[in-house]
């Protein structure tokens, strides 16, 4: 069992990735400002896993038992991430093991418009937290990265050896995270360092206890999709149907996000039993869908109509971006299991069960 410090573990691929963790055995603190989620979650979480009573003992604590502490912080701020590491290690399990590092922000368009905070959140974070686990002494981090980081790719599936031109500020702030790190490793001896480079992560728990509750309207596809079709958005905005792709539409590989949390708890066995590395590896499915087919899958799984309409492509968007996993296969024996009929099953059963999200 490892001593594990989640940062933004509240988040919809955080949350998922907890429960498989805890799961798996390991003791979590989670840390999370909250900004875009709440500790409601992982109160479902610590419920799904059978865990004690979700206690609050003050406006920026909360607890399940002895294997999950979640903490108000944000990774920006050194004096949360001392807090966190001592609170930690003082819980009975120890100096924290590994980190594994969700706190971020992921909307394309979104970074666009507001490129500093996007730097700011992103790659400032992600420098607070390495100077925080240099000090603690955590020598084991597994970094949510992005494919996005890849911009236009000059072939598909797209290896890890592909060129980094990301065609975004978020794109561009993951990729300076990922240097980051990279200069981190090369610095000092003992690093062991996972850079996993997700896909589209979509679905839920089959349980319809959790998923994807974004702030606000959702600016991707799949919570966008679950929203018509629940009733809370009239219809789909569906950006750009004159790509070169079968219908017009922009493929894309989506891995449910079941798939990608086993995918996290694999790389830190990964880590965890061998020398120190740097590792990169993709998680996706190897497998592309566009838009409609999504949508009409989408309709199948819910029996409801998903009504779209049309609009120019968006900013920072590219045509086709689907992996090649093989990689995360060799080196961790791990593969999506789960299908797109799978995801949208799992998908609705969340949807249609917390119409307005955790918050309702």
């Amino acid at each position: 069992m490892a001593n594990l410090l989640i940062t933004g573990g509240a988040g919809f691929i955080g949350s998922h990735t907890c429960l498989t963790l805890l799961e798996s055995g390991h003791r979590l603190l989670v840390l999370d400002s909250f900004a875009n989620s709440s500790p409601e979650p992982l109160r479902r979480v610590a419920d799904l896993v059978g865990l004690p009573a979700w206690q609050q003992t003050s406006d920026d604590h909360w607890a399940a038992g002895e294997r999950l502490t979640v903490l108000r912080g944000d990774v920006r701020q050194p004096a949360h991430l001392e807090r966190a590491f001592a609170t930690a290690a003082s819980s009975g399990g120890g100096p924290v093991t590994a980190v594994v590092h969700f706190a971020g922000l992921k909307a394309v368009a979104e970074s666009v418009a507001a490129p500093l905070r996007y730097w700011d959140v992103n790659v400032g974070g992600s420098r607070c937290l390495l100077a925080a686990m240099g000090a603690a002494g955590c020598r084991t981090l597994v970094f949510s990265s992005s494919a996005t980081l890849y911009g236009h790719p000059e072939r598909v599936p797209i290896p890890e050896t592909a060129a980094v031109r990301p065609i975004n500020p978020y794109g561009h702030s993951k990729a300076a995270a990922e240097q980051m790190l990279a200069d981190v490793a090369a610095s000092e001896a003992g690093w062991r360092i996972g850079r996993l480079r997700y896909f589209n992560p979509v679905g839920a728990h089959a349980s319809g206890r959790i998923g994807e509750d974004p702030s606000g309207p959702p600016s991707n596809l799949f919570p966008s999709v679950c929203q018509v079709a629940v009733g809370r958005q009239p219809r789909l905005r569906v950006f750009g149907g004159d790509w070169r792709t079968d219908d017009g539409t922009a493929v894309r590989d989506y891995i449910h996000v079941m798939d990608l949390a086993e995918g996290h708890a694999a790389a830190l066995d990964l880590l965890l039993q061998e020398p120190p590395q740097l590792l990169t590896l993709n998680l996706g499915s190897g497998r592309g869908h566009s838009v409609l087919e999504v949508v009409r899958a989408f309709e199948a799984a819910s029996g409801r109509p998903v009504p779209y309409e049309l609009h120019p492509r968006r900013q920072g968007d590219s045509a086709v971006s689907v992996a090649d996993a093989s990689e995360a296969r060799r080196r961790m024996g791990w593969c999506t299991r789960r299908s797109l009929a799978t995801i949208c099953t799992d998908g609705w059963a969340w949807q249609s069960a917390n119409p307005g999200g955790y918050q309702a």
